[in-house]
C-alpha cells in the first residue's frame, strides 16, 4: 500500500510539472520520428522514476540515497524530455541549450552515484565526490561552450574529452576504482564495473555525436537528436537499474 501511494505521488507530481511545461504544445504528428523518440524516451524516464521511488523502501538504509538519486536523474530527464518534445513539435528544432540543461543536472548526479555506492558499504573520503563532480562539470561545460559557439568547436571538444578522461581515470585507476576493487563486496564490485562500462561505452556516443554533428557535419540534426535520445534512455535508466540491483543484492545478503 505504501508503494502504491509513493507511485501515485511521484506520477502526479511529474505529470503536473510536465503539463505545466507543455501547456501550449500542438499535437505530435504520427510520422514525426524525432518527436516520437522524444515522447517514448520521456515515458520510459517516467516509468523508471516511479520504479526507483517505489523501490527505495525495499533496500537497506545505506543504499536508499543512491536509489533516490537514480530516481531524481530519470525524473529530471522526464521533465526535460517533455519540454524538449514540446519545443520540437512547435518549432522543428531542439536547441543545444535545452539538452545541456538536462545534462548539467543529471550527469553530475550520476557521477556522484559512484561515491554514494562506495559510501554505502564503507567509509570513503570526500575527495572522490569532488573529483568526480568537477570532472563532469569540465566535460559538460567544455562541450556546451563548443557546441553553442562561445569557443571554437575543436577547443570545446578537447576540454570535454579531457573531463571525460579524468572521470575514467578516477573510476578505473584512481581512488574510487581502487576502493571498489578492494571492497570485498560482490554487489558493489559488480555494480561499479557495470557503471564504468556505461560511462566508457555508453557515453562514447556523445563525443562521437559531437564529432559527426558539429566538427565534420556528417550527421544531420534529426539523426543526432534520435541518437542522443536513445543514448540518454539507455545510459540513465541502465545506470539506475545497476545501482538498484546492487542495493537489492546487499539488502538480501544482510537479511540472511
Amino acid at each position: 500500500m505504501k508503494k502504491l501511494k509513493l507511485f501515485a505521488l511521484a506520477t502526479v507530481a511529474l505529470l503536473g510539472f510536465s503539463g505545466a511545461a507543455n501547456a501550449e504544445t500542438v499535437l505530435l504528428a504520427s510520422d514525426d520520428f524525432v518527436g516520437i523518440s522524444f515522447w517514448v524516451i520521456s515515458m520510459g524516464m517516467l516509468a523508471a522514476t516511479a520504479f526507483f521511488f517505489m523501490e527505495r523502501g525495499s533496500v537497506a538504509a545505506g543504499w536508499r540515497t543512491s536509489v533516490t538519486v537514480a530516481g531524481l536523474v530519470t525524473g529530471i530527464a522526464f521533465i526535460h524530455y517533455m519540454y524538449m518534445r514540446g519545443v520540437w513539435v512547435q518549432t522543428g528544432d531542439s536547441p543545444t541549450v535545452y539538452r545541456y540543461i538536462d545534462w548539467l543536472i543529471t550527469v553530475p548526479l550520476q557521477m556522484i552515484e559512484f561515491y554514494l555506492i562506495l559510501a554505502a558499504v564503507k567509509k570513503v573520503s570526500g575527495g572522490i565526490f569532488w573529483r568526480l563532480l568537477i570532472g563532469s562539470l569540465v566535460m559538460l561545460i567544455g562541450g556546451y561552450l563548443g557546441e553553442a559557439g562561445y569557443i571554437p568547436a575543436m577547443l570545446g571538444f578537447v576540454v570535454g574529452i579531457a573531463g571525460w578522461i579524468y572521470i575514467l581515470y578516477e573510476v578505473f585507476s584512481g581512488e574510487a576504482g581502487k576502493i571498489a576493487s578492494k571492497s570485498g563486496n560482490k554487489g558493489l564490485v559488480t555494480a561499479f564495473g557495470a557503471m564504468r562500462m556505461i560511462v566508457t561505452i555508453g557515453w562514447a556516443i556523445y563525443p562521437l555525436g559531437y564529432v559527426f554533428g558539429y566538427l565534420t557535419g556528417g550527421v544531420d540534426a534529426n539523426s543526432l537528436n534520435v541518437i542522443y535520445n536513445l543514448a540518454d534512455f539507455l545510459n540513465k535508466i541502465a545506470f539506475g537499474l545497476v545501482i538498484w540491483a546492487a542495493a537489492m543484492q546487499n539488502t538480501s545478503a544482510r537479511s540472511r
